[in-house]
């Protein structure tokens, strides 16, 4: 039992609580997720708006400081087969949409240089409602008028019917993932587990978890913004780290079932060990995500909240609704099985006695190969795809919007001027007149700008279209911005008294969120490494391991932000993928990848390393400690991985190019973590470092030192279990850490002991002594 100077950590208190009280702990989550339902039912209104970056962003604040509604902006392309003038079908079109919106709001046609193609650009004013009646009527008029000149393209695209297209297939894309992650995960949980029942318990806790939070950011998002098209990368990364830590917990308490624990002597000890390293686990995943707050940009913290949310529901759950479903249902988590108990993994035991041997050269060669897979990253271009790049062309408005681009450039997505004066309104203003009509001729001979150039009164404000060139978010684009925004304004407004612009719209606001980003970039990455850094030296009382671990999760992230690059930005294998590449990487993807990919790494990191410092302070040596960490935990952190690239390669299937990047950089970098990294570049580094990788740690000599580990005794003869559990000092010690901001851990670190409670059963007393410390380690190797 626990000395009596020694408080029970909270996480096993608060396990054992739920494991004794487990009807009431049942009850308490059922409470949670009806109250977060109940929650999100009854708080209503408007949710919280985005405010984009820089001038986009003061365009955006503009507009919505006045009273009435900016007009939406649609084009309907008019194409007749070769021969024929479009002009009969424009017309016809003309008229219908005339008698809809009345003939103010419908332009005169614009004829293409080569006279195939006319283009229709109207308005649609009024509140919500109103839009939304009248995009119906006049999208029937469309269908109406092509049905009645067949051969004739009438094809719309513009601010509704684009925006009207990615909504649609976000909630396509939202479902899509419910029914494909849900039974995947649950099929490789039932090949893991080898029972239905214990494969089914993850699927429950991360269900709810995933109702839960889904239904909070319903609340949240009356506060705080939250972008719709991040729900389906919430949810993907809550069901990954959800299964991961219910793996872990059930991994661990199967086996000391195996071992001929009772169901309360096992829960215990699982809370002590698996327990704990989830805690850290999901702590350190939070923590690392919350360095995208120093973006500062309003769409990265709507993600950034919702998966800090998700995973710390994951980790609640997992030590309060796990013990108390594994005690009640007791031996009949193991109904419904089809496999024996798993064994320590002679594969990768086998590896790692090969690359202890040879650390140099299949280290240096598995170096030298993410290396390689590293180097289309440095030509990396960060680009945010436009509405027609990040959604396939056969989406009807995404075609209509391509040949309506290549026939009138920049008519789909023009830039918006916004025209104020704080004194009064500049519409009926003559100077802003003829300000206007001097823009529209600096437009007209300029190569970058194309017309029509559009006006509209909004309450106090102007807001002026102009047409871009180039694709609406590739350089070219960005080029043109640049133009309006330094030159061609200036020239035509500069003199107006009193008169402020601002340029947003679809090119002007992904540039300015770009160019925020890479700004704030360096102040994410330092500190997701300082705190990797700091984690890993509180957790291991060693300098030398988190300068590896780091370099080593350097690497990977490199790997996949060449593989990312090479797919997506080069274009390879878009006949696999399903994609169509448009010459850039989007912007927030590296970030995010590096922030979220360090998180979930650091979980393999610490069950293998906690496992190899564990059989190197009990006296092995340290080649042999590596021989054996690897394989003791090679079985949990094998299905954790197989499960978390499941899940990402969901992203795949999905339709928007921006998912589809993601889960290919994700599923591609848990493969290499839980393969490479774990299995040769790790044990390669551990073993040119020797017994220096665990300086300043001091080595324990005999039973004495065996004592003061957690878990030693728990050992079977072979020299390791299956999973690669933490031991309960150093768990405690950063819980307490993060909770505290690492104050005065190093303390705790070294001096926290625990032994097992008197009602566990001895383990083999052979398990206790040191191995042998041969550096042979074939011969000492379970493998051997």
């Amino acid at each position: 039992m626990l000395p009596k100077n020694v408080r029970e950590p909270v996480v096993a208190r608060i396990s054992r609580w739920s494991a004794r009280h487990r009807v009431a702990a049942l009850l308490a989550w059922v409470g949670l997720v009806a109250v977060s339902l109940l929650a999100a039912v009854l708080v209503s209104g408007p949710d919280a708006p985005n405010t984009d970056p820089g001038e986009a962003g003061r365009a955006q604040t503009v507009l919505r400081q006045q009273d009435s509604f900016e007009p939406v902006r649609e084009n309907v392309l008019v194409q007749a087969p070769d021969g024929h003038a479009p002009r009969p079908v424009t017309e016809d079109l003309r008229g219908r949409l005339t008698a809809i919106l009345g003939s103010s709001a419908v332009g005169p046609p614009l004829v293409s240089a080569d006279g195939r193609s006319e283009l229709l650009t109207f308005q649609l004013a009024g509140s919500a409602d109103q839009v939304r009646t009248n995009f119906s009527a006049v999208a029937k008029a469309v269908r109406d008028t092509e049905n009645a000149h067949p051969g004739t393209r009438v094809a719309m695209a513009g601010d509704r019917s684009l925006s009207a297209a990615v909504d649609e297939h976000i909630s396509k894309d939202l479902a899509q993932s419910h029914l494909l992650s849900l039974p995947i995960t649950l099929l490789v949980l039932a090949l893991v587990f080898g029972a239905l029942v214990a494969a089914g318990i993850p699927v429950l806790l991360t269900a709810t978890v995933v109702v839960t939070t889904f239904s909070l950011l319903q609340v949240i998002g009356k506060v705080l913004p939250v972008n719709s098209a991040v729900s389906a990368i919430i949810l993907l990364i809550g069901m990954a780290v959800g299964v991961d830590y219910s793996l872990f917990y059930l991994h661990r308490h199967r086996e000391e079932r195996a071992r001929g624990r009772t169901v309360d002597e096992s829960l215990r000890t699982t809370a002590r060990t698996s327990g704990h390293v989830v805690v850290v686990s999901g702590l350190t995943v939070m923590i690392c995500l919350t360095g995208m707050l120093f973006t500062g940009l309003g769409a990265l913290r709507g993600l950034t909240i919702g998966t800090i949310l998700i995973v710390g529901l994951a980790v609640l759950g997992s030590v309060t609704l796990l013990p108390a479903l594994l005690s009640l249902l007791g031996d009949r988590i193991d109904l419904g099985r089809t496999t024996r108990r798993t064994r320590d993994s002679r594969t990768w035991s086998r590896i790692a006695t090969a690359v202890v041997r040879r650390p140099v050269v299949l280290g240096g060669a598995a170096a030298v190969l993410l290396a390689l897979l590293s180097v289309p990253a440095f030509g990396m271009h960060l680009q945010d795809p436009a509405q027609v790049n990040s959604l396939p062309r056969s989406v009807p408005a995404v075609d209509a919007a391509v040949r309506m681009q290549e026939a009138f450039p920049g008519a789909p997505t023009p830039a918006r001027v916004v025209l104020w004066d704080p004194r009064g309104p500049v519409a009926d203003r003559p100077d802003v007149r003829a300000a206007v009509d001097s823009l529209r001729n600096l437009v007209r001979d300029n190569d970058l700008l194309f017309e029509p150039v559009t006006a509209v009164q909004v309450d106090r404000v102007l807001v002026l279209r102009v047409p871009l060139a180039g694709s609406g978010t590739d350089p070219l684009s960005n080029r043109a911005l640049e133009e309006l925004r330094t030159r061609v304004l200036p020239a035509a407004f500069g003199q107006v008294d009193g008169l402020s612009f601002a340029v947003g719209g679809r090119t002007a606001t992904p540039h300015d969120f770009a160019r925020q980003l890479v700004e704030r970039t360096p102040l994410v990455f330092g500190f997701v490494l300082l705190l990797a850094f700091l984690t890993l030296v509180v957790v291991f009382r060693s300098v030398a391991i988190p300068l590896v671990s780091i370099a080593l999760n350097l690497l990977s992230v490199g790997a996949a932000y060449g593989v990312v690059t090479w797919v997506f930005q080069h274009g390879h294998l878009t006949w696999l993928l399903g994609f169509t590449p448009y010459g850039g990487v989007v912007g927030w993807l590296p970030v995010f990848l590096f922030v979220l990919l360090f998180g979930l790494s650091m979980d393999y990191h610490i069950f293998i390393l906690s496992r190899v410092r564990e059989r190197w302070t009990a006296g092995a040596s340290a080649r042999q400690s590596v021989v054996d960490g690897v394989g003791a935990g090679a079985g949990v952190v094998t299905s954790a991985a197989v499960i978390m690239t499941a899940v990402f390669a969901v992203f795949v299937t999905l339709t928007a190019i921006e998912y589809k990047m993601l889960g290919v950089g994700m599923a591609f970098a848990i493969i290499v973590d839980a393969t490479l990294v774990r299995g040769v570049l790790l044990p390669a580094a551990m073993a040119l470092l020797g017994d220096r990788a665990w300086w300043p740690g001091v080595r324990g000599h005999g039973s004495s030192s065996v004592s003061n580990l957690d878990l030693t005794r728990n050992l079977t003869p072979s020299g390791a279990s299956s999973e690669n559990p933490l031991p309960r000092p150093f768990t405690t010690s950063i819980v307490r850490c993060v909770c505290l901001q690492y104050s005065n851990c190093a303390t705790d670190i070294h001096t926290g002991t625990e032994n097992e409670s008197e009602s566990e059963s001895p383990a083999d007393p052979t398990a206790r002594s040191p191995r042998c410390t041969s550096d042979d380690p074939v011969r000492n190797s379970p493998a051997g």
